[in-house]
């Protein structure tokens, strides 16, 4: 009982808060918001969408972020069949779609090996967008996010063009540029397949007229390579994302043994600025946890990235006590909300320029507070 009171009083605040942010946004004047990157405020980055209120990676998730106030929407790319770029966190969609109970597809399920790792399920790449039309979404994560599992089937997977639209739409209905952030997902899984992203994301990018430097864009990736081979076919700021563990797949393929901790010396930071404007990392990688899990000081990582003339923007935050420390939760129970509020104001404090949420609306209000000073 008094985790369900806990649940609908998030939800509450979340409704709440998104008449806020929609009324604030709708009297901002569009030529005070051209562009975020240049503003003295960091950038709320709506992380797959609002993922913390409708299952990822749809539309609904996209605009209701854009309602909350995120001033960048993130969608995941991976290929169809037939060579369309959609929104999906993976190209396994078991667990964020409703494929297994189509029994039409029973025949498609299969065991891959996705980055070194056996993984089984459904595959993106064996599904037309015609047929990959016919799932709906479902919540990744329902044990942490049981409110969200109330949209279950509700919603269709996205492709970038239709997000693309929809930033536009709602930058005309909103009075202010909402950007895309989109991630390739798995480059060098998906070359191998045939099935490159970078090809049709630059034509994408290109036709929609944001392949410029003035365009309210960001390209990310785990990668290394891809990123490179984009420096020169696209004219908006690229994202070296980072992990606190392992290294990228390209490095791991091509047998070059350095890892992501490699990538954010100072060395390595320069490096990265040689191709990209920024780095993504691992919030720990900001300010690490302690043994018992609090928060502890924050490394040298920001500084010597601003150093390297590149922004930092981590990953991600979410108000349920599993992601957050442990001197910053609520209860003993990993779904209840915790004080996010607590953990953003660290980071901004930290100096990040920009961060990845799953809660937009409690992000801008954390930083409207922060920065009111």
């Amino acid at each position: 009982m008094l985790r369900s009171v806990r649940l609908a009083g998030v939800a509450v605040s979340a409704i709440a808060l998104l008449g806020v942010a929609t009324l604030s946004t709708a009297s901002a004047s569009p030529e005070h918001n051209d562009d975020r990157r240049d503003s003295a405020l960091p950038l709320v980055l709506g992380h797959r969408g609002a993922s913390g209120y409708r299952p990822e990676h749809t539309l609904a998730a996209y605009e209701l972020a854009a309602r909350m106030g995120a001033d960048y929407i993130e969608p995941d790319l991976v290929p169809t069949k037939d060579g369309v770029l959609v929104a999906r966190h993976e190209p396994e969609i078991g667990g964020t779609t409703d494929v297994a109970n189509h029994p039409e597809f029973a025949d498609r399920k299969a065991t891959k090996n996705l980055d070194g790792v056996q993984v089984t399920g459904w595959w993106t790449e064996d599904f037309t967008l015609a047929e990959l039309k016919t799932l709906r979404a479902v919540e990744r994560i329902p044990a942490l996010r049981p409110r969200n599992t109330v949209f279950n089937g509700r919603y269709e997977v996205p492709t970038l063009q239709e997000v693309i639209d929809l930033s536009k739409r709602l930058s005309r209905e909103l009075r202010r540029d909402i950007g895309i952030y989109p991630e390739t997902k798995h480059p060098t899984y998906f070359r191998k397949l045939g099935l490159e992203l970078e090809p049709k994301l630059v034509w994408t990018l290109t036709r929609n007229g944001l392949n410029h430097p003035r365009a309210k864009v960001f390209v990310q990736s785990f990668e290394v390579s891809n990123l490179k081979a984009l420096k020169g076919k696209l004219r908006v700021p690229l994202i070296q994302l980072t992990s606190a563990n392992g290294a990228p797949y390209d490095f791991v393929d091509s047998g070059d043994p350095r890892k992501y901790a490699d990538l954010i010396t100072p060395a390595g930071l320069r490096e990265v600025a040689t191709y990209a404007s920024g780095i993504g990392p691992a919030k720990d990688q900001v300010i690490p946890r302690d043994a018992a899990g609090n928060l502890t000081a924050p490394t040298a990582l920001v500084g010597n990235a601003h150093a390297a003339g590149l922004k930092v923007h981590p990953y991600t935050f979410r108000v349920e006590n599993n992601f957050l420390p442990t001197n910053l939760r609520s209860s003993a129970n990993p779904a209840d909300a915790g004080n996010l509020f607590g953990e953003l104001s660290a980071f901004w404090a930290a100096g990040v320029d920009g961060l990845f949420t799953d809660n937009s609306d409690i992000a801008v209000e954390s930083r409207t507070e922060h920065f009111a000073h």
